[in-house]
């Protein structure tokens, strides 16, 4: 199966927002809401969204002692997202509270994605923070411990792709961010990879945001995009 594209609406007005999710049509299959609009529009926002009938994912990344986590994922369950997040540094006893508060909600439960390593980070921004190993092997370290705790998959950079595939498997889901055509700016982004490699490689969500939003037809872009992926094909 393709894989499928989420829109990062990196907004926090809530006018844009729903213009941008509402004109792309079938270009793209879900939308991605993070901190930037959470923080302005809260709870209703991401309902008002919703409304237009497209899968969610709630990327707000929680990353806190496991009962404050597990308080805010079950808030986070009354919006009926399809993928929600959370930091896969925060450690097992986290990710397991995470995880037990999804089941709660039954046959409605939302995937629950672990972030990795951000893709804003290279080598030396761990080394700058004390952690080690490198970005790779932190990446596959998390991967590991987030399947171990019952998460349905991970947050991930597209070069870190096929080392987690291969390590916790093909039912695994891969969320993979900082994908830019060809042609399109890195900005600020350290570990990046066109979208047509990333789904080569077996990535099931790839999140985009700027190439398709910052383009003069944003519409046109996401489907470039979708072609691209669909030559692709499943890995």
């Amino acid at each position: 199966m393709p894989a499928k594209i989420l829109l990062a609406l990196d907004t926090a007005d809530v006018a844009t927002a729903l213009a941008q999710a509402r004109v792309m049509g079938d270009a793209v299959d879900g939308i991605k809401l993070g901190l930037e609009f959470f923080l302005a529009q809260g709870p209703a926002g991401v309902k008002a969204v919703a409304a237009l009938g497209r899968p969610i994912f709630l990327d707000l990344k929680f990353h806190d002692i496991p009962n404050t986590v597990a308080g805010a994922i079950r808030s986070a369950l009354a919006l009926r997202p399809m993928m929600l997040n959370v930091h896969g540094s925060g450690g097992p006893a986290m990710l397991a509270a995470a995880a037990a508060t999804v089941r709660e909600a039954g046959s409605a439960r939302p995937l629950l994605i672990a972030v990795t390593v951000l893709t804003s980070l290279g080598d030396q921004d761990l080394a700058a923070v004390g952690q080690m190993p490198w970005a790779a092997g932190q990446a596959r370290k998390l991967a590991a411990l987030a399947k171990a705790q019952g998460c349905d998959g991970v947050v991930c950079a597209g070069s870190d792709i096929a080392a987690i595939r291969a390590g916790c498997g093909p039912d695994f889901k891969l969320v993979v961010p900082g994908l830019r055509p060809a042609s399109a700016a890195v900005q600020d982004q350290k570990r990046v990879m066109t979208p047509g490699e990333a789904a080569r490689l077996g990535a099931d969500f790839l999140v985009i945001g700027r190439p398709i939003t910052g383009a003069a037809d944003p519409v046109a872009a996401a489907r470039a995009i979708r072609r691209e992926v669909a030559e692709v094909g499943t890995p």
